[in-house]
Order: structure tokens, then sequence, then C-alpha cells
């Protein structure tokens, strides 16, 4: 079964839909990450050229403008259970050193029998070492993800864009899923100058990327397609979600037969803008925001159990470090409120530990 996540931007998988992208993996499903506005444009984005608000907005803009959950910081109480990041305190789930030599070992066995037939053989690194000499399966341009000499030369200048992408390949890699890349122009490319604007309707001339979705879309033959609710009001996100509705409203094409896309369309909601402005219910979206969903088309709430995955989606969202300080004013802070979000939404369908809630389709 293939699974097939629309990212407006690198980092809205992984911060929004991290858990069940584990989880699938580890039932041996297929996911594809399809990142849709990955490109700078026509702008030379030298970090000279870019101007603050630039800066600022690439991803999800100034969090200043949304409301924090809770009306104090707690960040001076110490957690009762191990917290992520915290370099005095591991993780239940990280391996000591001695544990991971053992492994070491028994990697390096594996792979001496393997090529037991050739006149030599291949280290394994768990750790993900160059070892005698070899390259790394990830800096080989036939192997692991698309991160080439010139992609990793160019994060290395300061090149946002280009950092950005190369953090959303690892992050592919980590997840063992494919990724693709639109390479469209972010919004802050395509004219948005300020949050007001950033964040409110999509301009006329600003027409959500269909045609090319689409295409992508029917290549990948997904069973189940996710894209953003547009919780917060990003409109990179609401572009993506319209896509979405429009797929819903094109119903089976018989001249060219194609897939009838209820059942198949499923919808995320965008974190953290559904942590920062408490998203409960669809109700709480613009009233214009579902408005043309097809009326033989109903919207229903699912759960991800994420319980057993919470601390990898964790792992999964540090791997953009350039957007950690950004939005949340570091690792420790991003894992609370990941954690947070996680419980709230196990709670509102009963259950203790962690979910993850996504808006599935289906003929009514």
């Amino acid at each position: 079964m293939t699974h097939v996540f629309v990212a407006p931007h690198p980092d809205d998988v992984a911060l929004s839909c991290g858990g069940l992208i584990a989880g699938l993996r580890e039932l041996g499903q297929n996911v594809t990450i399809l990142t849709v506005f990955s490109g700078a444009g026509s702008a030379a984005d030298d970090g000279a050229t870019l101007t603050g608000y630039q800066r600022e907005a690439l991803g999800f803009g100034s969090k200043t403008i949304w409301p924090v959950t809770e009306a104090f910081n707690r960040a001076h109480i110490a957690a009762d259970y191990p917290v992520y990041g915290d370099p005095d305190t591991l993780p239940a789930w990280v391996a000591t050193d001695d544990r991971l030599d053992a492994t070491q070992a028994d990697a390096d066995a594996a792979a001496k029998r393997f090529w037991q037939r050739s006149s030599w053989y291949r280290r394994a690194s768990i750790r993900s070492e160059a070892l005698a000499g070899q390259p790394l399966m990830d800096v080989m341009s036939t192997q692991g993800p698309v991160a080439t000499d010139e992609l990793v030369d160019a994060a290395g200048a300061g090149e946002t864009m280009a950092r950005r992408r190369l953090e959303d390949e690892t992050f592919a890699a980590f997840a063992e899923a494919s990724i693709v890349f639109l390479d469209l122009p972010d919004a802050v490319f395509r004219g948005y100058a300020n949050d007001d604007e950033l964040l409110s309707a999509p301009r006329d001339d600003d027409r959500a990327p269909f045609d090319i979705l689409r295409r992508e879309i029917d290549r990948l033959e997904p069973q189940k397609l996710y894209l953003p609710l547009g919780v917060g009001n990003h409109v990179d996100h609401q572009l993506c979600r319209n896509v979405g509705v429009s797929l819903l409203a094109e119903g089976r094409r018989w001249v060219m037969p194609g897939p009838d896309y209820a059942g198949i369309v499923t919808f995320y909601e965008d974190f953290p803008y559904a942590w920062w402005n408490d998203f409960t219910r669809l109700s709480d979206l613009p009233p214009t925001a579902l408005a043309d969903v097809p009326s033989d088309v109903a919207l229903a709430p699912e759960y991800a159990d994420i319980d057993d995955q919470l601390e990898r989606k964790i792992t999964g969202i540090n791997i953009y470090a350039s957007q950690i300080d950004r939005l949340f004013t570091g690792t420790r802070e991003m894992a609370r409120q990941v954690r947070a979000y996680g419980r709230k939404m196990a709670v509102l369908n009963g259950w203790g530990g962690s979910a993850e809630r996504y808006w599935s389709t289906q003929p009514a």
C-alpha cells in the first residue's frame, strides 16, 4: 500500500505526521513525501539578498502573532521523566555505547558472512561513520538521499532553501521514505511581503498548483493521499489543501478513467499551528476553507495511535535544525509541545498515550 504525504514546505510532514509515518514504515507500508514549495524562484537566496521578513517567514511566518497555549512559562520545573535533548539524561530508547559496540560486532559478522564468496567485504557501520576509507552510502550520488556535494556546499554557505531541502532529504532517509521535490517558489518569493498577507486568503493571481500536483499524485498512484488542512491559514498550506478539495470535486474521470478520490484524500492537522491556535474541530477553520468539498463527500476524524512512535517523531523533527529555535526556542521546548499535543489528541478520542488526528474523506 502506498501513502503519499503532501508537504507545503520541508518539515511540515515531519511536524504533523511523523508518528503515523513511523508506524506505517514499521508495518512495511510505502511512504512518499511530496514537498511542494521548496524553491526560491528567481530570487538570489545567498543569505545577503533576503529581507528580514523573508528570513523570518520561510516555512511558517512569525510565531509571535499566535498566542501560547499556557499562561506561564514552566521551563524551570524539572521533568519527572527523561526529556529528549537533556545532555544529562538518556531517553529510555537510546542504546549505551557497550550495546552499540555489541550490535556493531554482530553487523560486521553478518556483513562478512554475506561477502564470504568475495575477496573483500564491505563493513557495516551502525553509527553512520566512514570506515576503512569507504564512503558513506548517504554521500554517494547513487544511494541514499540526494545529498550531493553541490547541495551540501550550498547549505554550508548559508543558502536557506538549500539547507532546508537538505534537512528534508535527511528526514526522508531517517523515515525510510522516498521524497519528491516540486521546487515551486515559497510564498515569500511570490510577493507575500508581511504576515497579514502570508496568513490570509491567497491572491487571485496565485493559483493552487493543481496540475503539477495531480500529475505527480497520479504517477505515484497512492491508496492514501494526505494534504494539510490549512490550520493557521498560511497561504501555501491553503493552496495545498485546495488541491485536495479540487481532487474531490473532480470525481471519477470517465474519458480517461482515474481514481475516485473520496476515500483516498485525507487531511492532516498542521502542527504547530493547530497547537498554538487550540484547534479542536473543523468549525474552527474559516467558513470558506472547505466550502467547495462536494456535498456527497463527508469528512470524519480518524486517530493514529503514535504512543510507541512519539520519541521517533521528536527525533525526526529535530533533524530540521534550521527551524527548531525559531519555532520552539529549542529542542526541549519542541519535544514538550509535541508530547502535549499528542496527549491532547489522544484525550479527544478517549485514549491514553499519544495520537495524531486526521480527517478522512468518504462518500456521504
